[in-house]
């Protein structure tokens, strides 16, 4: 099955030592990053056909992130260089337990999904899933065009996948990012968030009720991810999968991994809800090796 991831690509510039504050980094490396972009990749890596709609802007690092795409695998007939429009930069730190902390300049994604928004009704048409995360929600436009493509998919019976990946920072009301993300919850095929993330959207810190919740408000399948603890599937399948041992350097992906995962197992099965399953443990397992390295991917 051809999956569309929905979302933004750009370069992340990590400080690869750990430090408190951004003014005392030294230094930063670039690395790919972008949340569907990272999906895309990993996802591609294990086997999924997969198509990445959005851009990033026409200049050296647009380039240096398409050719990386493309080397990877990643369908690129909705991805596109706006020429004029900046490709954005994240500078990341990374404290002493491997937490980020971004800093993003440049609005190229705007640019990019506006550009790419009046083919995205072909690209819907094309796939047989969509992909979508809560960082296409924040501005207007992106947000009509991520609703309206989620909409399609789902009247034509075509299974969508949310990891919110809440960055509340980037939002200026962030209780408008939790609201417009539970806007997304009716019909999803699979609803992957981590422990905070499950708490914001269902309003229940257990994250058993929590997952109960989420699936009484029209989710088929929510993933919840515990960090060491490993992660919980519930809903037509169910999994509790331990955590894999690992000494943390950078958590940067870590969650966009696990989606990746889990879409590539599903599009392998045309999304069979027991693919979830057997998929978790191995999502579990590379979010650990994940987190053992700088940068996502």
């Amino acid at each position: 099955m051809r999956v569309l991831c929905l979302g933004e690509t750009l370069v992340d510039l990590i400080c690869h030592r750990p430090v408190d504050r951004l003014a005392d980094a030294d230094a930063f490396v670039p690395h790919f990053g972008g949340a569907m972009a990272n999906v895309a990749v990993v996802a591609a890596r294990h086997g999924a056909e997969v198509e990445l709609a959005g851009g990033a802007g026409d200049d050296a690092w647009g380039a240096w992130l398409r050719e990386r795409l493309a080397a990877e695998g990643v369908g690129l007939e909705w991805f596109e260089l706006v020429e004029d429009a900046p490709t954005p930069l994240a500078f990341v730190t990374v404290d002493a337990d491997g937490e980020p902390d971004y800093l993003i300049y440049g609005a190229g994604i705007h640019a990019a999904m506006e550009r790419v928004a009046p083919r995205l009704g072909a690209a819907a048409q094309a796939c047989g899933a969509l992909v979508i995360s809560s960082n296409t929600l924040v501005d207007p436009g992106e947000r009509e065009v991520t609703m309206h493509v989620r909409a399609h998919m789902l009247e034509h019976g075509k299974p969508v996948v949310f990891d919110p990946n809440l960055r509340l920072h980037r939002w200026e009301n962030p209780g408008r990012a939790v609201t417009l993300s539970r806007a997304c919850l009716p019909g999803l095929f699979l609803l992957k968030c981590n422990r905070r993330e499950a708490e914001l959207l269902s309003g229940e810190r257990d994250p058993e009720a929590a997952a109960a919740g989420l699936l009484a408000g029209g989710v088929r399948n929510v993933v919840i991810t515990l960090g060491a603890e490993g992660a919980i599937l519930r809903g037509e399948v169910r999994a509790t999968v331990p955590g894999v041992p690992a000494a943390v350097l950078d958590a940067t992906g870590a969650g966009d991994t696990v989606t990746a995962v889990l879409v590539a197992h599903l599009a392998r099965t045309d999304f069979y809800p027991a693919a979830l399953a057997v998929g978790l443990r191995e999502a579990v397992a590379e979010a650990a090796r994940t987190v053992a390295r700088w940068g996502a991917t």
